[in-house]
């Protein structure tokens, strides 16, 4: 019962809020309308007698105007008098104040009682969640699940099914704890090694992180044939600059396709850019590409353990680092250096080379905004 007062209530107080502004406009429409009229019989009146005492009109003929716009003054007074007075509004007024008063409270009702569900009871959140499954919505379902694992932290498989939905729902970095719990409880395999890697790669936008590299690494050593995981790895040798093993990795990728894979045209697109000549693309008078790894430092890296590689990578970044600090360089190399710090996983000395750069190429906007970009696209503050 009291649904249905305050349903009429509300109704109510609609219907008013219409009628009540129509009412007014009218009335004030009509009473400036009249008004109008009264100042332009008066003009014309003025208009006559000045045309008279200049000689512009016959006496007789002032006469005979005088008369009927007297005659129309009158008409246009007695009209504004009566509208002012309040006159019943006409029937287009009525029709429209009846429509808002019956007609729409009783067309929303009818609807409500025909399409609506009046007796249905509430439905809170955790009701909700006791619902049979299949008559949950995805987002229902994602909070259930939440919920008990908020309640059984230590199940295993209830981290194995959240994980790739919190991927589809655009949650990479709750995707990438949710596999790295799952594997913590449940011990690694290759596909969740893989998707995590990826889940943190897509949360970095596109940068294969230390992080992201190391479950790659692992994912490759318990399954050397699987291509996913191979297929990051070469995508990160060629973001850390490492040329020769990146177009190695993506050939050895490609050599065991099949040719229709989804992933082979991006492949192909990675190492043709691997292998184009030096200068061949970007814009007319850009400055050539920051120096990377020589030759011989990557012959010698083959043979290097991953520990052992990732110290000379972490002794190549240093170098560039001291070299832009004291020499100074290029953009490139600028972002070159960011972009190495993140994949190292030092994310303060990223945001202290991009404090760097931005001081370096203060006085130059174009160098500044593409060092802004590339600090954007790695996710730094302040960009």
């Amino acid at each position: 019962m009291v649904f249905w007062i305050l349903i009429a209530v509300m109704t109510a107080a609609a219907a008013l809020s219409v009628l009540v502004p129509l009412s007014r406009t009218r009335r004030s429409s009509d009473a400036s309308s009249g008004a109008a009229d009264e100042a332009v019989y008066r003009d014309q009146l003025k208009t006559i007698e000045t045309e008279l005492k200049r000689g512009l009109i016959e006496p007789e003929a002032a006469a005979a105007a005088r008369t009927e716009i007297a005659r129309r003054l009158l008409g246009a007074h007695e009209k504004h008098a009566r509208e002012s007075g309040g006159i019943a509004p006409g029937a287009r007024l009525r029709f429209v104040q009846a429509m808002a008063l019956f007609a729409l409270p009783v067309g929303a009702v009818g609807l409500y009682l025909v399409f609506g569900a009046p007796d249905l009871p509430d439905a809170p959140l955790a009701a909700r969640l006791d619902m049979p499954a299949q008559e949950q919505s995805v987002d229902v379902l994602v909070a259930r699940v939440e919920r008990h694992l908020a309640e059984n932290p230590e199940d295993g498989q209830g981290w194995v099914v959240i994980a790739p939905v919190y991927l589809s729902l655009g949650r990479p970095q709750d995707s990438a704890r949710a596999y790295a719990q799952a594997i913590r409880l449940l011990g690694p395999r290759q596909d969740w090694l893989t998707d995590m890697g990826e889940a943190l790669t897509i949360a970095s936008q596109g940068l294969v992180t230390a992080e992201a590299r190391q479950a790659f690494e692992q994912a490759v050593e318990m399954d050397a044939s699987a291509v996913k995981p191979r297929f990051f790895l070469a995508l990160a040798l060629g973001q850390e600059g490492r040329k020769a093993e990146a177009v190695k990795a993506w050939r050895d990728l490609l050599a065991d396709a099949e040719g229709t894979e989804a992933w082979v045209g991006a492949a192909r697109q990675e190492l043709a850019a691997l292998e184009a000549p030096a200068g061949a693309s970007g814009a007319a008078g850009e400055t050539a590409p920051p120096r990377g790894p020589s030759q011989e430092d990557i012959t010698a890296s083959q043979d290097m353990s991953a520990g052992d590689r990732q110290a000379m990578i972490r002794s190549m970044v240093t170098g560039l680092a001291e070299r832009l600090a004291s020499d100074g360089g290029t953009a490139a190399e600028w972002k070159q250096l960011m972009q190495a710090y993140i994949v190292l996983g030092e994310r303060q000395s990223a945001e202290t080379a991009l404090r760097d750069a931005r001081t370096a190429y203060a006085g130059s906007p174009e160098d500044l905004s593409s060092i802004n970009d590339a600090a954007r696209q790695l996710g730094l503050p302040g960009s």
